[in-house]
């Protein structure tokens, strides 16, 4: 019997453009033969719509973008578990299942409203499997500064950095920028705290830039995190697994303009990624231990990329994890994992089957309610 998959995308997202690609992308790699492959699309409002079930390939983006009036439905409707339609199926004097039935749940989403622990959440509720990270690690892991925190915790070695909510740098906005600059120095990053691919970043170089930085950045959230700058290569690893991950060879992102931003990732084309990176075995064993160690230390599952500066001297820092990193078979992600011997339709298969895992064990967990 085939796997009921639901493909979750789109969302209320600065992202969910992003999210759109990477969905057709997993839909049009995924073996037919195994998995019966459900779209589920979260519109730029808020409505979620379900479309039928695919039966052919996806050949532009915009058939994923499903007509809400005609097809919306509630997300609860999703709660619809093979054992509950095979009991009513036999009340009713038939064996046959509803067309309708998820077995799992992959949210392609990203960025806030998907990313942060909100779907997953909700998915939690509904006690559905879906893939990669639970509630937590995806709050943590969207919010950079309690990222960041967490790893100073565990030991990592990272760049220094500060943080500021909107309502502290309205309070006193000279008194932010002189901090900036007695305890990080230019050039420096300033970021939205919960924000993903690259949106709302800017690279400053003096007081004005800080300025201009902090307003951009207050579009895309409430708080703000400025990091002094790494002078160093870029280099990613993913890993994979529960309990017990793995992780891939390392890749080097080169960025043909002064920084990886969001139309470097996903307009322009115009970076080259070199995978494996040439990096000597001590320092990849340092970048996969601090991986794991970061892995660990947020309570990551499934999925999640990793990213680091390694310096000129062979000093690796962790800048950031990503527990929904770009998914189509031309990101980072999967090409780290296809020259670690892993293809995209069995590295998606490999997820689908880490949710299953972590469900059951779950379902382990038993309560006892005194009345």
């Amino acid at each position: 019997m085939k796997t009921r998959l639901g493909i979750l995308y789109g969302g209320k997202s600065p992202e969910h453009k992003v999210s759109l690609q990477t969905a057709m992308a997993v839909m049009n790699a995924i073996d037919k033969n195994k998995f019966d492959v459900i779209p589920i699309y979260i519109t730029t409002e808020g409505q979620w719509v379900k479309g039928e079930k695919l039966t052919g390939e996806v050949k532009d983006v915009k058939q994923l973008q499903l007509k809400a009036e005609e097809k919306a439905i509630l997300p609860v409707a999703l709660n619809q578990t093979p054992v509950v339609k095979e009991a009513a199926a036999v009340v009713e004097g038939t064996k046959q299942q509803e067309e309708t039935v998820i077995d799992v749940i992959f949210p392609l989403l990203h960025g806030p409203n998907g990313e942060d622990g909100t779907v997953q959440g909700l998915l939690e509720l509904l006690n559905i499997p879906y893939v990669g990270n639970g509630v937590l690690a995806s709050a943590v892991g969207m919010d950079k500064v309690v990222m960041k925190n967490l790893f100073a915790q565990a030991g990592l070695r990272q760049a220094k950095y500060v943080s500021f909510t909107k309502s502290e740098w309205r309070e006193n906005e000279e008194a932010a920028y002189d901090k900036v600059e007695q305890e990080l120095g230019y050039p420096c990053f300033v970021k939205p705290a919960n924000a993903g691919s690259s949106v709302g970043i800017t690279k400053c170089k003096k007081r004005e830039d800080v300025k201009e930085a902090f307003a951009e950045a207050f579009k895309y959230d409430r708080k703000v995190i400025i990091e002094e700058a790494i002078v160093g290569r870029e280099i990613e690893i993913g890993v994979l697994g529960n309990d017990k991950p793995i992780c891939s060879v390392v890749g080097e992102i080169v960025p043909k303009k002064e920084f990886y931003d969001y139309q470097a990732k996903y307009e322009d084309g115009d970076t080259e990624l070199i995978i494996p990176a040439n990096v000597t075995e001590e320092q990849y064993e340092t970048i996969k231990q601090m991986a794991i160690t970061a892995f660990k230390a947020l309570d990551l599952s499934g999925l999640v990329r990793a990213d680091f500066f390694l310096t000129e001297d062979g000093v690796a820092y962790i800048n950031e994890i990503n527990t929904m990193p770009g998914f189509t078979p031309f990101s980072m992600f999967p090409l780290l994992w296809k020259h670690s011997g892993v293809s995209y339709p069995e590295l998606i298969e490999r997820l689908v089957q880490l949710a299953i895992e972590r469900h059951e064990e779950k379902q382990t967990i038993t309560y006892t309610f005194e009345v």
